[in-house]
């Protein structure tokens, strides 16, 4: 051992890997295999709030006993405890002290988690990492609430924005479903700008809070009654909000919703619909 140390040199230094590892919407069971090893093999979890924290709880209600250290990095809505360069710093510097790293993080890394900065962070500092996609809760929240964000004869694409994202120019009709991550405290202002376009302001509207988690809650409306629906029921984030005709598949949308017959429906030969709110 001592031959080999001198070999290497008194300025060689041990060099861990970073995993960025996508915990998925906050069901243990919605976990990868792979993400499921990285977290086994972990010296040291770096943690978000939102999706991560609840899989880590989920794990081990299951028994399953991870050895590593857990650091929260979480943020809440307006308020980052740990500001990104920090957890970028945190990355780099676990691994140069040859620690192999999760970094847990809610969804998907490449969906709206900033997984790239850290990417990019980890390879300009020489850090071996990996991504580990995550089911991200654009697809699977709206998934529990029964809503399908394509379906033949209704919708065949669909964009996945935040509502601070410059969401006026999203085009397309109520056959090009939208979904909104972090949205609901400027839902207002989403519906009024989304009801002025082809859609219209009685576009079918789902809002799903805490997919997954204990006040999971759907409420359906429209682009024109959502924001007061969202005010009068007090709903609060984490929430995905979905815009357009594939909200009337949903079970929760009440009967004069569910109108489509889906064996002569054909989105673009729909009746003009008002253009403004």
């Amino acid at each position: 051992m001592t031959a080999l140390r001198q070999a290497q040199g008194p300025e060689s230094t041990p060099t861990g890997k970073v995993w960025l590892v996508g915990a998925g919407p906050g069901d243990a069971g919605l976990l990868t295999i792979k993400g499921l090893r990285a977290l086994e093999a972990a010296d040291v979890i770096v943690a978000d709030r939102l999706g991560a924290r609840a899989v880590l709880d989920g794990l081990a209600a299951d028994g399953v006993e991870l050895r590593a250290e857990v650091v929260d990095v979480g943020k809440l809505p307006g308020h980052h405890a740990v500001p990104q360069d920090a957890i970028n710093a945190l990355l780099v510097q676990l691994a140069h002290d040859g620690r192999t790293v999760v970094r847990l993080k809610g969804g998907d890394p490449y969906v709206f988690g900033r997984g790239g900065e850290e990417l990019h962070a980890c390879q300009e500092a020489g850090v071996a990492v990996e991504v580990v996609p995550g089911i991200t809760s654009a697809i699977s929240v709206p998934a529990i609430a029964g809503i399908p964000l394509t379906h033949r004869g209704v919708a065949t694409a669909f964009t996945v924005a935040t509502a601070h994202d410059q969401i006026e120019s999203l085009g397309g009709g109520r056959d090009h479903t939208v979904v909104l991550l972090m949205g609901i405290g400027t839902l207002a202002n989403s519906a009024i700008t989304l009801a002025r376009g082809a859609r219209g302001a009685d576009c079918p509207v789902a809002v799903v809070e805490d997919g997954y988690g204990p006040r999971q809650r759907v409420t359906v409306g429209t682009l024109a009654t959502i924001a007061h629906q969202a005010a009068e029921r007090g709903i609060r984030s984490p929430a995905v909000v979905v815009v357009g005709d594939v909200v009337r598949l949903s079970p929760y949308a009440p009967v004069e919703f569910a109108t489509l017959d889906l064996s002569q429906y054909d989105p673009l030969a729909a009746p003009e619909r008002s253009r403004r709110a």
